[in-house]
């Protein structure tokens, strides 16, 4: 079964409110109109770090991944479509994030029970985090998200610390390689319905 790396996460890491500080450090604030204008777009999954062996095990599978998020700024809802490639084949999947502005989350249910993840964003280096069971050190760990994929170092840096704050070690990160990635021609394939999805009706 291909778990795609952004679902694996909103569907099987259920989040609990952040509230002690490490937590604090890892976890997003507010979700305006700006913030879904500023995520429109392409992101490519740079790595994760997750406590959860099973997780961590799938992770590892994934050689490379990208996607696209389209808000819905009426409805509070991300169009994701995803492009993850594993095991040298190419995997496309599509699916909306419901948005908790208030709470910096974004959530997807599976069946009638809802798992979230807190957004933690980074403007200035085109990058944002997830943030996953920060009060749960059995299950907690982040993953991290950027603009292309040759990351700024200042954004790694942010996700290292991050990282660290939950006393995790550099070495439980896994990263993908964009060079393994096999789905630029079904993403090209997909180019004119996307922007038409993107413009709307």
């Amino acid at each position: 079964m291909v778990l795609h790396v952004v679902l694996v996460i909103l569907s099987l890491l259920p989040l609990l409110e952040a509230q002690n500080p490490e937590a604090a450090n890892i976890t997003g604030t507010a979700i305006t109109n700006d913030t879904l204008i500023w995520l429109s777009g392409k992101w490519f999954y740079i790595g994760s770090a997750l406590r959860n062996p099973d997780f961590k095990q799938e992770a590892q599978k994934i050689q490379a991944e990208y996607f696209y998020f389209t808000p819905n700024l009426t409805d509070d809802t991300l169009l994701l479509q995803e492009y993850q490639t594993t095991e040298d084949q190419c995997f496309f999947n599509s699916s909306k994030l419901e948005v908790q502005r208030e709470n910096g989350t974004l959530s997807k249910f599976e069946g009638a029970e809802e798992h979230v993840a807190h957004l933690k964003v980074f403007m200035k280096h085109r990058g944002f985090m997830l943030a996953f069971d920060p009060e749960d050190k059995n299950n907690w760990g982040l993953s991290l998200y950027a603009n292309k994929p040759d990351t700024a170092p200042e954004l790694l840096e942010e996700f290292l610390k991050a990282v660290k704050s939950l006393g995790m070690d550099e070495s439980e990160i896994t990263y993908t390689d964009w060079k393994k990635d096999m789905c630029s021609q079904q993403e090209k394939q997909h180019e004119p319905e996307r922007k038409k999805t993107e413009e709307g009706p």
